[in-house]
């Protein structure tokens, strides 16, 4: 008997990394009838690293603005493929532990679908890619698509 994916949570942040495990992940979602929950992490180091002096609530609205147009594109893309059952969901914080510890929690996923981060070894070292926490910290499966 071939095991099914019930809940599934795409994390996605517009790059071509996502786009391919959204590209995948909607392949899966139709194979196994699931739910998909589409989450975008909006990561608040990148924001007050960049420019604290002007992190205020106009920063903020946009970079929600932003998430939010951007779930909408890749919920209308999974619609358009034949995917029914869609939430999308905008959160803030740490994308490292929002993901596999908050999200996949509330949505009750029992499968989490990124895509593999473009960073170089150095990078990698010094803060450690998104999925490679998502791997660690999930108590469910984790699918990591690479480019």
């Amino acid at each position: 008997m071939a095991f099914e994916y019930h809940r599934i949570l795409v994390a996605v942040d517009g790059s071509d990394a996502s786009e391919l495990a959204f590209n995948k992940a909607v392949d899966i979602v139709l194979r196994n009838n699931a739910k998909m929950f589409l989450a975008h992490v909006i990561d608040t180091r990148t924001i007050t690293t960049v420019a604290p002096e002007v992190y205020d609530q106009t920063l903020a609205a946009r970079s929600e603005n932003y998430a939010q147009s951007l779930l909408d594109e890749y919920k209308e893309k999974a619609s358009k493929k034949g995917v029914t059952d869609i939430e999308t969901h905008v959160e803030i914080g740490s994308p490292k532990i929002k993901i596999p510890k908050d999200l996949a929690k509330k949505y009750e996923s029992d499968l989490i679908i990124c895509g593999a981060t473009g960073m170089n070894a150095v990078e990698r070292f010094l803060i450690g890619s998104v999925s490679e926490s998502i791997t660690r910290y999930a108590s469910c499966d984790v699918l990591v698509v690479r480019s």
